[in-house]
């Protein structure tokens, strides 16, 4: 259930894939049906994150840095209006999931992925959300 809140919620999701950012792309709208996530729930794919960073954000930065050291090579950026960044980060998980279900991901594949999300307080940490 859907809370309203006066900012939207937000999360970010690191994952690694074989596949290409174009074919990704190319099959969200199809993955999003699946998972059966809200119609408002902004995404934004990056292969590396750095068009996210805003000046300043440090923590954001060095999450990227952290993700691609990791291995992480795509960044989900999410926005939900009216929902928490809890329920945000819920929707991306499902995101990843069935994706990992999808013809991008190739039988016995490994799997790879974090979420996180933001506090509402400025200066809060961000948090981790398990995937299972």
């Amino acid at each position: 259930m859907v809370q309203e809140t006066e900012k939207p919620g937000k999360a970010y999701a690191f994952f690694n894939c074989n596949a290409s950012l174009e074919k990704i792309q190319r099959l969200m709208p199809r993955i999003r049906e699946l998972a059966k996530t809200p119609g408002q729930l902004e995404i934004t794919l990056t292969e590396d994150g750095a068009s996210l960073l805003k000046e300043g954000d440090e923590k954001l930065s060095e999450l990227l840095r952290n993700a691609k050291e990791a291995g992480r090579q795509y960044v989900m950026d999410a926005t939900f209006p009216e929902a928490t960044n809890e329920e945000t980060a819920e929707e991306l998980k499902t995101i990843l999931i069935q994706a990992y279900q999808s013809p991008l991901y190739k039988n016995d594949e490994p799997f790879y992925g974090d979420i996180l999300l933001r506090g509402y307080t400025e200066g809060e940490p961000f948090r981790p959300k398990p995937l299972i």
